[in-house]
């Protein structure tokens, strides 16, 4: 290889870097001049921009200033106003304590006068009072005491009238409101009379019957009262037994399994204890189902289902011939349209008006009234307290607490006492015919008492000269307060007092 090229290759390459740093370095010094550029230029504005914010900050400052220094000049001129009203109240007061100061001394004055005066009136009131005692021959104290009887004679007379007057107006009122609601509740539940009763007669296909039920030595019926727990009465009743039971489910298990052997005809122990049985499972659906049905009917939901199960058994429960579990399902009714037309809560009226006499489904083998006693169960079953105490005060055992519970009372009067509901058989009509007398006649100032209108109505004849017309007034709402507390009946009874006068004078 040549030296000389090589030579100029070293020198063309040392040549080419140096041209390549140099046009780098050339490079770099254009772009920190630009960026210097740049920087300056920003800086610049920003200087600009801060000199126009100054000059604004100072403008609003001085603005800020001049209105402060304005509102000082006003709020000072007010304070001027407020100190001079201040001072011309102050000298007003000033001159009005001087006078009240003058008036206090006129009225001490005055004050002086009157005592001086008042004692003069004294001495002369109490010459006058002894001159009058001795022309009327009658101390004060005697005079107050006549006074004050024929004051309240007066008065006895006219708290009389306007007693009568206002109880009349109240009860036209009341009875106008109350029949309308209670026609209007009827109405809408339209029920049909109740004449379902739970019969206890079972009819026989021939006299043989008996002996086959009876069996060798007794041991049929045995048996069969002994599997059933009712008491069959075989008598002289022709073609018909009779089954006896306190509870009303038993005994509806005793005659639908008598009435099925009698059918079938296979009448043994083994048999009889297989049958009572079955009917025993049978009732007890039949329960369930009539309770589902009832808070259906009723359109009511919640309920346990012990509760719904022991309304069931209401089914064959019977009062004054009412079937128990239709009378609560029209009890339910006529309370939710009592609750609704008074604006009360409807749900817990109705739910009152349905379970008010589930008690009467336990009351024959527990110790309490079904008041009580279905109060305590729906209270152990979760039963809302206000609903409790509508069945524990719908006989007036406990006191009302809620408006509900007046609601549940007056529906369960309503389906009781409503044409056709009930009825009663001669002996308790009669004794509670003489009860209603007697009880009358017990108070003091009675002549006679006759109750009327199928016990519905007691009228009463007082003594004119030992009660006189406040008494009257007083002695009726004492004997139906009686007749509350110590009597079951249907419905209501009305208490009628009546005081004659008579004055009788012979012309000679």
């Amino acid at each position: 290889m040549n030296p000389l090229s090589v030579a100029i290759d070293v020198l063309v390459l040392v040549v080419g870097v140096a041209a390549g740093y140099f046009f780098h370095r050339y490079q770099a010094d254009q772009a920190t001049k630009a960026q210097q550029d740049k920087a300056d230029n920003i800086l610049k504005i920003a200087n600009e921009q801060a000199r126009l914010i100054e000059s604004q900050a100072r403008e609003s400052a001085t603005k800020i200033v001049q209105a402060s220094e304005t509102e000082i000049k006003e709020r000072r001129i007010e304070l001027n106003k407020e100190t001079d009203r201040l001072d011309k109240r102050r000298t007003e007061l000033d001159g009005r304590a001087e006078k009240l100061e003058q008036r206090e001394q006129n009225l001490n004055k005055r004050q002086s006068q009157v005592d001086r005066r008042a004692n003069e009136i004294d001495k002369l009131y109490e010459e006058q009072s002894k001159k009058l005692e001795f022309m009327a021959q009658m101390t004060q104290e005697e005079a107050r005491k006549d006074l004050f009887a024929s004051v309240e004679k007066e008065a006895r007379g006219d708290m009389a009238r306007i007693i009568r007057q206002i109880e009349a107006e109240a009860r036209e009122e009341g009875e106008k409101r109350a029949r309308k609601l209670i026609a209007d509740a009827i109405q809408r539940v339209a029920s049909e009379h109740v004449a379902e009763v739970t019969r206890a007669v079972v009819t026989l296909p021939n006299e043989e019957m008996k002996g086959r039920i009876v069996g060798r030595n007794g041991r049929n019926i045995k048996a069969f009262e002994q599997a059933a727990g009712v008491d069959v009465i075989v008598d002289d009743t022709p073609d018909s037994v009779t089954i006896s039971c306190f509870d009303s489910v038993r005994r509806e298990i005793g005659r639908r399994a008598l009435t099925k052997l009698i059918v079938d005809g296979r009448i043994h122990p083994a048999h009889i204890e297989k049958i009572v049985e079955d009917e025993a499972k049978a009732v007890e659906k039949i329960i369930n189902e009539a309770g589902e049905q009832a808070a259906f009917d009723a359109s009511i939901t919640g309920l346990h289902g012990e509760v719904l199960r022991m309304m069931g058994r209401l089914k064959f429960r019977t009062s004054y011939g009412q079937n128990q579990l239709a009378h609560a399902v029209e009890v339910s009714k006529l309370a939710g349209i009592l609750a609704a037309e008074i604006g009360a809560n409807v749900e817990w009226a109705k739910q009152g008006g349905f379970l008010h006499d589930i008690g009467k489904a336990m009351d024959h083998n527990q110790e309490g009234t079904h008041a009580s006693l279905g109060a305590e169960f729906c209270k152990r079953y979760g039963v809302h307290p206000v609903v409790v105490n509508a069945i524990a005060s719908h006989h007036h055992e406990v006191d009302q607490d809620t408006v509900e519970a007046v609601i549940a009372e007056a529906a369960d009067a309503i389906s009781g006492a409503r044409p056709g509901a009930r009825r009663e058989d001669l002996e308790a009509y009669i004794k509670r015919i003489r009860t209603l007398e007697e009880m009358s006649m017990s108070f003091e100032g009675v002549q006679q008492a006759f109750a009327i209108q199928a016990g519905r109505e007691v009228r009463i004849l007082v003594k004119p000269e030992a009660i006189d017309d406040l008494a009257s007034t007083r002695l009726a709402r004492d004997i139906a307060k009686k007749i509350e507390e110590t009597m079951q009946y249907p419905g209501q009874i009305r208490v009628t007092v009546i005081r004659e006068t008579r004055a009788t004078e012979y012309a000679k």
